[in-house]
């Protein structure tokens, strides 16, 4: 019963697929994160995701680069087996093109090879992972300057749309794209991208981008919406706010759920990571209250710091660096 009721109130919205089928699964909007830093292993991966499928999460967001797409599709595998879900149909997958495979001869293997790890023949939504390409050589950060190429976003984009014609992906967006790149991108795609997933949070509001976004219909979610607190890339300047603790006690709520049912009230859906259950639970319990103006715009007004950047400390490298 706990899985039918999740899920029956976790809303869905319908993404611009370019081809607007009317046989397009929505979109839940709250994912199940996968990135991990550092690294789960494979198995606490897996048993997590099916878990999640337990307790009624339908919307997995995966990528090459985090490593968790064959953990993603051995846990819906096995979640088919245990009666947890009827079919692949019911869950929404997102996977990324890593920034090695930036190039028009290596999208669409890339994307072969990520269904493969996913033991699925299409994916619902397929994103571009940075605005960035490497050389094969780069490895995970730090990066050196000369395994920096350039990229060429409009041959890219072709490519993310031969994959929505030949059916591998439902739907095709971008990630850590600005308002410039996004526009560059739009100037000469057919299909303009369904998604743009950022990082967002009440003390990162990307106001200006989520305005741009609404107004082109590219529907925006959020990563690192409680901050990443645990991460090397995080911080913990969301879970632990005095302004955010204040209004949850307040309201009898968790500071998680305070910030997350902010985001959403900026028509924002957001994939959030925890492998801990009652945490799982937590972060989808944000659909029966609504903040006061008040509240709102208390949050609105939180000092803003960006916490995942491309940034170069020296001549030689770049790396991601938590500001």
């Amino acid at each position: 019963m706990e899985a039918i009721t999740m899920e029956a109130i976790i809303p869905k919205v319908t993404l611009n697929s370019g081809d607007n089928s009317s046989r397009q699964l929505p979109m839940p909007v709250i994912g199940f994160g996968t990135a991990a830093s550092p690294m789960a292993d494979h198995e606490t991966t897996k048993a997590a995701i099916l878990v999640g499928i337990e307790a009624g999460y339908r919307h997995f967001d995966t990528a090459a680069a985090y490593q968790t797409e064959k953990a993603v599709g051995e846990a819906i595998v096995e979640a088919i087996n245990l009666g947890f879900i009827k079919s692949r149909a019911e869950v929404f997958i997102t996977t990324k093109l890593w920034c090695r495979s930036c190039e028009r001869s290596l999208v669409v293997p890339s994307l072969k090879n990520s269904l493969q790890n996913l033991q699925t023949d299409y994916v619902n939504l397929f994103l571009i992972h940075w605005p960035v390409r490497l050389s094969h050589d780069a490895g995970r950060p730090p990066i050196t300057r000369e395994q920096i190429l350039a990229f060429d976003a409009k041959s890219v984009w072709e490519e993310m749309e031969e994959c929505h014609e030949l059916g591998l992906a439902k739907n095709i967006g971008v990630s850590n794209f600005s308002s410039k790149k996004l526009e560059e991108l739009l100037a000469t795609a057919k299909i303009p991208p369904a998604v743009d997933q950022v990082e967002l949070s009440p003390t990162w509001h990307q106001k200006n981008l989520v305005q741009y976004c609404k107004e082109k219909g590219i529907h925006v979610t959020a990563y690192s919406a409680l901050g990443a607190n645990g991460t090397s890339w995080g911080n913990n300047r969301v879970v632990e706010n005095d302004i955010l603790g204040e209004i949850a006690k307040a309201r009898g709520k968790t500071t998680a759920q305070i910030a997350l049912r902010w985001v959403y009230e900026l028509g924002v859906s957001m994939v959030v990571k925890s492998f801990n259950k009652q945490r799982m639970t937590q972060n989808v319990q944000i659909f029966d209250f609504e903040l006061t103006e008040e509240e709102s715009n208390k949050i609105s007004q939180l000092p803003q710091h960006k916490g995942v950047s491309l940034s170069a400390p020296n001549k030689g490298s770049i790396v991601y660096v938590v500001q």
